[in-house]
């Protein structure tokens, strides 16, 4: 299990606090969680990239519900990013659609390069998209994006696998698959064994947090 790296997904500095002290490697950072995770105050990653010794890695989504963005709201976005650049942070998140479902690579390209040199992951927006392998193939394609998070088109990673362990065969070199939905440090290791990804991410990864 030691080549696995564990991503614990936060809403607060004492989670992330917590999730450190009980072994995460990296943390994705959130605010509301309830809808699915939005993005953290910059106090909130301002303090977390101050005060934790591990890879950070934030949320960007102006708000719950869709990930069809207006004008204003892909605005709201590049501000986000551009923070996490300027205080060095290790990584963003984010996901944009189009209204048909399919990624809207054009602006999730301009998002990544915009990012740079931080780490670049597409969220579960791409288990909204009609054929999820078509979108991973696209994906590969744009260099400046990294990883992308999935629960292969289901509830739960674990009901997932099958489609997540297809997903990690097409991204190959060129996309990290990180599973999430779900999974904790009780199915982990059984979740691995089917998918084989080398990155893992939950609330519950390393444990209970609060």
């Amino acid at each position: 299990m030691s080549a696995i790296l564990l991503e614990a997904c936060v809403e607060s500095l004492a989670e992330a606090q917590k999730a450190q002290e009980l072994g995460a490697q990296q943390i994705e950072l959130c605010d509301r969680l309830d809808i699915g995770g939005t993005t953290p105050s910059r106090e909130t990653i301002k303090a977390a990239q101050d005060k934790l010794d591990l890879n950070i890695k934030v949320m960007v989504r102006p708000r719950g519900g869709d990930f069809i963005y207006s004008t204003e709201e892909i605005e709201s976005m590049k501000q986000t990013i551009l923070f996490c650049q300027s205080i060095k942070v290790f990584g963003v998140v984010f996901g944009i659609l189009h209204e048909d479902g399919t990624l809207n690579t054009e602006q999730m390209t301009i998002l990544s390069r915009l990012a740079g040199p931080m780490e670049v992951t597409i969220h579960r927006a791409i288990d909204d998209t009609p054929d999820i392998f078509e979108a991973v193939q696209q994906l590969t394609k744009i260099p400046s994006i990294n990883c992308v998070l999935s629960a292969g088109q289901a509830q739960t990673a674990m009901d997932g696998a099958h489609t997540l362990q297809k997903m990690v065969a097409i991204a190959g070199d060129n996309l990290t698959i990180i599973p999430g939905g779900k999974v904790t440090k009780q199915n982990l290791l059984e979740l691995h064994n089917l998918v084989g990804s080398t990155t893992y991410h939950g609330t519950k990864i390393v444990g209970a947090l609060n």
